[in-house]
């Protein structure tokens, strides 16, 4: 249908070469928009969703969650920087660690905590406190979100070439009409007779 539809363009007295080029430019970026873009985002989010995958892996691997007990109240002067909670603050902690003994260490823990209750202390292997692993759900979002960022990058970087296409076809298609309406205007017009 669509060649039909060129053929029938070129055939045309008023049909111009650029007419041609900018049809041919708005079908191959609608076939582009609907194979490439998805395409690039579904092979961006299979490769930051196996990237994440593995990175939560190995933070799995380095980090133990320990079971704590609060020594002392937590002071609400001493936020936690880079808490996965607005809620929490640092205070003092202190676990039974199995052939190192009683260790104490300043951890993150929630806000209304009081000395002797039991926490969750995430620990990597040098016994120092760090955040807990990523999720699964993490994962998952990251992998989706760059895939759409990838998808909609290579969506606006065709509509924008395609964009690029029409002024150029339109500049040179007003060109082409100048120069042949030098040549016809004089005959319509009388003028320069």
């Amino acid at each position: 249908m669509l060649t039909r539809v060129l053929s029938a363009r070129r055939r045309g007295a008023l049909c111009r070469r650029s007419d041609v080029v900018e049809a041919w430019t708005a079908l191959t970026v609608a076939v582009l928009l609907c194979l490439a873009a998805p395409l690039a985002g579904v092979l961006t989010t299979r490769w930051a969703y196996g990237d994440a995958r593995a990175a939560a892996d190995e933070q799995r691997a380095e980090r133990h969650r320990v079971r704590a007990e609060v020594v002392e109240r937590p002071s609400r002067a001493r936020p936690a920087s880079g808490s996965g909670g607005r809620n929490a603050v640092r205070a003092a902690v202190r676990w039974e660690a199995p052939d190192e003994g009683t260790r104490t260490t300043v951890a993150r823990v929630p806000a209304h905590v009081r000395p002797g209750d039991t926490v969750h202390v995430w620990l990597d292997s040098g016994g120092r406190e760090v955040l807990p692993p990523v999720d699964d759900a993490s994962v998952w979002q990251y992998g989706v979100g760059m895939g759409t960022l990838a998808g909609g990058g290579t969506a606006a970087v065709l509509l924008l070439a395609h964009r690029a296409v029409r002024r150029v076809a339109l500049r040179r298609r007003l060109e082409e009409w100048d120069r042949a309406w030098a040549r016809t205007g004089p005959r319509w017009t009388h003028r320069g007779v």
